[in-house]
């Protein structure tokens, strides 16, 4: 079990996994009481912009906005982008969530990615204190992650976690209760949604919304993974024509998305051979023997797991719920 997160010998209240496409909140003692998209929606009017819609409200909203409306993403690649964006979506969360249970000022651990930056730390605690939270911790992402997939991390053996989040992908040796070595990438699904959208527009001349690269990047992973023979069908996106400017459906093999997506991963591939380059011979041991854990939501991308182990030789474990590790990793930290 993790240690405790304390001030003073008082307990933390709530846990926030602040994800750049979902925000995830534990309560002490009731487990998860809120998941939701990491979505706001301002309208435009007036001095000040003014919060319309957070979390689930606004997934409908995507590309479909006036001009009197904005949506953003509090965060972008895992690190706070939108201080404004952060703390009214950090607000709504606690009162979503919590309503009149609500503390006055509840003690809160964040998870954060294990390389950001001091001035990217310091914006999120601002962000927090805005929001009406108490006193805050910022807790490494892949060690929540290993704690949430059940590793052993307190015992003296290497772990190696790669925790492949929608903005960040971080690879981490673990041992001892601490972070041995680590890499990470700003990349994560999000990107992958990036590089579908670039690919339709650049090499098709077709204009596909966040909403719908979502979805086909879903159908795409199911297809990957399916039985050989899937990678000839056809998958289905619908948008609009650059050549002609109407709405239109495009029909495209699924190997041609396919190398798109092995492109993704061959940079997370190349961030586990670097960890590895720089691992101490003992934890390589330990790695050797056990393997590595896939986390996060893009961990259920069959082809990630694939490629590690062809260029490593170590064998891959996921999760039962690896969307759900850090989570669950900083709701475990919330128990003494």
């Amino acid at each position: 079990m993790a240690n405790m997160i304390s001030w003073n010998g008082r307990r933390a209240d709530i846990a926030i996994d602040l994800g750049t496409a979902n925000t995830r909140v534990a309560a002490r003692g009731s487990g998860m009481v809120f998941d939701e998209p990491s979505l706001c929606c301002f309208s435009n009017g007036g001095t000040r912009p003014r919060l319309v819609a957070a979390g689930e409200a606004v997934r409908a909203m995507v590309d479909r906005t006036s001009d009197s409306l904005k949506v953003t993403r509090p965060l972008r690649r895992g690190v706070l982008q939108d201080i404004d964006a952060t703390r009214e979506l950090l607000a709504y969360a606690m009162s979503s969530s919590l309503g009149r249970r609500r503390l006055r000022a509840p003690r809160v651990a964040i998870g954060i990615p294990a390389d950001a930056t001091q001035a990217e730390r310091s914006a999120l605690l601002t962000a927090a204190s805005d929001a009406g939270l108490g006193p805050v911790s910022l807790m490494s992402e892949p060690f929540a992650a290993a704690l949430g997939a059940g590793l052993a991390v307190h015992r003296p053996e290497g772990s190696m976690i790669v925790e492949c989040g929608a903005g960040t992908t971080e690879v981490a040796v673990i041992s001892l209760g601490g972070i041995c070595l680590t890499r990470s990438v700003r990349i994560g699904g999000a990107a992958l949604d990036t590089a579908l959208a670039d690919h339709f527009h650049f090499r098709r001349k077709f204009l596909i919304g966040e909403i719908t690269t979502e979805r086909l990047k879903c159908d795409l992973v199911r297809l990957l993974g399916a039985p050989d023979g899937e990678e000839s069908q056809m998958i289905e996106a619908k948008g609009r024509s650059l050549t002609s400017g109407i709405p239109g459906v495009q029909q495209v093999p699924v190997s041609e998305l396919g190398q798109v997506v092995a492109k993704h991963v061959a940079h997370i591939v190349e961030v586990v051979r670097d960890v590895l380059n720089q691992t101490p011979p003992e934890l390589s041991h330990d790695i050797h023997e056990k393997g590595l854990t896939l986390t996060g939501g893009s961990a259920v991308i069959p082809c990630i797991g694939q490629a590690i182990t062809a260029e490593t030789g170590l064998r891959v474990h996921i999760p039962d719920h690896p969307h759900q590790c850090v989570m669950l990793g900083l709701e475990a930290m919330l128990a003494s």
